[in-house]
């Protein structure tokens, strides 16, 4: 039933450009395409505030119960230091990967379009991506406010603090352990219902995108689509390969098994709402729930590799296409930098564009160049969105293996992971 549900999301996103081409076609006045499309994204816009609506829950009851099932503070240092490294190393990778690439493709080289002012300002606030801000706001103020405005990173350390607290406590928090558990799997079972609704959703983001925005556009920038998913379809293979070397066979294994949440986050534009997808996907690999729940979530703030490609390769891009030379000193001083604002940038609107904007700023780069990457953003977050799925689940699956779980086996994930799996659809 999953593969059927794979191939009816994949013919609703070909329907969607089609039905978008004709609607683009017939009214090709912008107000008009504009107002077609805010009514068609409507179903979009309802299938990510659903999901949207069961993130911080299931975050939460998930994070809790993992590391409550882990026992011990230091077999959750343990498990979060490894997670981290891999973290780390996939985000340097990636900002590197990006760096090289956009050097070597040099997309920017003669566009053929009008360069927008360099005095022009995009109006994106950035001083929220200091370092100082950045620390600050991973502490959340109130854990209510943090569930109710989705901000993942916050959830993720007041729930490591619970979870904590929980394992401590022992025998006198099984029964709230026990109860989060069942919560979990009511909110899994409505996220089943949720995805139901997938081929739809699909199918209206790619129409509106289309019916707005028109098949020319991808004409237009067909050099710098066409080099940026070259080099993601690098990043792609060398993950694939590093996973091979630690996962050996079972890599190809979970390649076919995230095909579903890798095309939904590509057809949706969206790294959320593929999440509850992945964590089912992942517990048949198998891996157990308890490694799952803990790694996943971390792995939606530290771990966006396709968001952090991009911002090196947009960034130089921009230089490129305003004829400005970086520097091998300068974009090496640009990806450190890059590594530091890029995290937490989960669930932020736009937030690629924001950390760009940012960047830019500190090079003396003009901020305008932003305006020509602004048209296609909706056709580059879907790439973006759908490698941060093949890292994350990569990431999840290689710190199972380090954990000493057999990735590779038939058999249903180890106990104190009580399966979790999505409802058949």
């Amino acid at each position: 039933m999953r593969s059927k549900l794979t191939l009816i999301i994949l013919i609703g996103m070909v329907l969607g450009i089609l039905v978008g081409w004709g609607c683009n076609s017939l009214w090709p006045d912008p107000k008009i395409a504009g107002a077609i499309a805010g009514y068609i994204s409507l179903l979009t816009d309802i299938f990510l505030r659903l999901i949207k609506m069961i993130i911080a829950p299931l975050v939460f009851t998930t994070l809790v119960v993992g590391v409550a099932h882990m026992g011990d503070t230091k077999t959750i240092g343990r498990i979060g230091m490894k997670a981290m490294a891999w973290f780390v190393s996939a985000s340097l990778v990636s900002l590197l990967l990006g760096m090289v690439m956009v050097n070597l493709l040099r997309p920017g080289d003669n566009l053929n379009m009008p360069l927008p002012d360099s005095t022009a300002t995009t109006n994106l606030k950035v001083a929220s991506l200091s370092l100082k801000e950045f620390i600050t706001h991973l502490v959340p103020k109130s854990a209510v406010e943090a569930m109710a405005t989705n901000e993942i990173l916050q959830i993720v350390v007041f729930s490591l603090f619970f979870g904590v607290a929980a394992a401590a406590l022992g025998e006198r928090a099984r029964p709230l352990v026990e109860i989060i558990d069942q919560t979990s799997h009511v909110i899994l079972k409505i996220t089943g219902y949720i995805m139901g609704l997938a081929p739809i959703a699909v199918f209206a983001a790619m129409a509106a995108t289309i019916t707005t925005q028109g098949i020319g556009i991808l004409v237009t920038y067909l050099k710098f689509m066409a080099s940026f998913y070259f080099s993601l379809a690098v990043l792609w293979a060398v993950l694939i390969v590093v996973g091979f070397l630690f996962l050996q066979g079972a890599v190809f294994r979970l390649v076919k098994l995230i095909r579903e949440p890798f095309l939904l986050a590509f057809s949706t534009a969206s790294s959320e709402a593929a999440y509850p997808v992945t964590m089912a996907q992942l517990e048949k690999l198998p891996v157990s729930k308890r490694i799952i729940s803990f790694v996943l979530p971390m792995g939606y703030s530290f771990n966006l590799d396709g968001s952090m490609m991009y911002c090196t390769f947009a960034v130089i891009f921009i230089a490129q296409a305003y004829g400005i030379e970086l520097t091998l000193a300068q974009q090496i001083t640009m990806l450190l930098v890059l590594m530091l604002t890029s995290k937490g940038m989960a669930g932020v609107p736009r937030a690629s564009l924001v950390v760009i904007a940012a960047t830019l700023a500190s090079f003396n780069l003009p901020e305008a160049g932003l305006l020509l990457l602004l048209g296609i953003d909706q056709f580059l977050d879907m790439g973006r969105s759908a490698t941060n799925v093949v890292g994350n689940s990569l990431a999840t699956a290689v710190v199972a293996k380090w954990e000493g779980e057999d990735v590779a086996s038939d058999e249903p994930a180890p106990s104190g992971a009580a399966p979790a799996a999505m409802p058949a659809q």
